[in-house]
């Protein structure tokens, strides 16, 4: 096993990257007055690495913790679900249930949700070549639909409404609010269940009153999704999976 790091030439970046086993890992360092130790955490897609750490702490400190935990992040990214492409004949979850991308041979036409001898298939028009990027655009506007149809209705119950929702392509993050009231939403939540989009556009819709995760923070959550701990979980556990499909 090899385990270097390189070093990035911005001195106000705190952030390296790492090799482990031939592949090169972006680690972020994210300094946080309330932390009372280092913590690492490998991102969703396996494809970088979180260190969260308390402000005193040295650069040569970061990087010692990080090598004491080569193993780990190693074991991790072996048990990562395999990669899973957006092409004809895989098998990938729309709204929480598996469905197989056919290629329909159709030149024209739109991505349709139909119901195949054995499970649900996504109907995907055109050259198989263009199956990808047509699924995703599919992906992507139904992801949209589905979350400012969710936003609205807990934006009116707060009494702030997001300047503007965002659909990304991000892997680090399910989704984020910004000090200008814009919410930004991984694509890939449309492939989890209903519930589980819920929770995360109250998580950002809360996010609108309070920048944090203060408990008022979290009461806020709840009360807009009151089985928020169930889909917390159910994100925790299967997230990892939604991650692997790749574009």
């Amino acid at each position: 096993m090899t385990f270097s790091f390189f070093r990035q030439i911005q001195k106000r970046d705190r952030d390296f990257q790492i090799e482990i086993d031939g592949q090169i890992l972006p680690v972020k360092v994210v300094e946080n007055d309330r932390a009372k130790r280092l913590t690492l955490r490998l991102l969703p897609a396996g494809d970088g690495l979180k260190i969260t750490t308390p402000g005193h702490v040295d650069d040569n400190e970061i990087e010692e913790f990080a090598r004491r935990n080569r193993n780990w992040v190693a074991t991790r990214i072996a048990r990562l679900p395999k990669r899973v492409e957006l092409v004809h004949g895989e098998t990938i979850p729309f709204k929480g249930v598996e469905h197989t991308i056919v290629s329909s041979g159709e030149l024209r036409g739109l991505v349709q949700v139909k119901l195949g001898n054995d499970q649900p298939v996504l109907l995907v028009p055109g050259e198989p070549s263009a199956a990808s990027r047509k699924l995703l655009s599919f992906m992507k506007r139904e992801a949209r639909k589905e979350l400012d149809k969710a936003v609205n209705i807990h934006a009116s119950k707060v009494g702030i409404r997001p300047k503007q929702i965002r659909i990304t392509d991000t892997t680090s993050r399910w989704g984020s609010c910004s000090t200008t009231r814009t919410l930004s939403f991984s694509w890939r939540i449309i492939m989890a269940p209903p519930e589980v989009l819920n929770y995360l556009a109250a998580h950002e819709v809360a996010h609108l009153k309070e920048m944090n995760h203060s408990d008022r923070f979290w009461n806020l959550t709840k009360a807009l999704c009151p089985d928020t701990d169930v889909q917390k979980t159910w994100l925790r556990a299967h997230g990892a999976k939604l991650h692997a499909v790749s574009v």
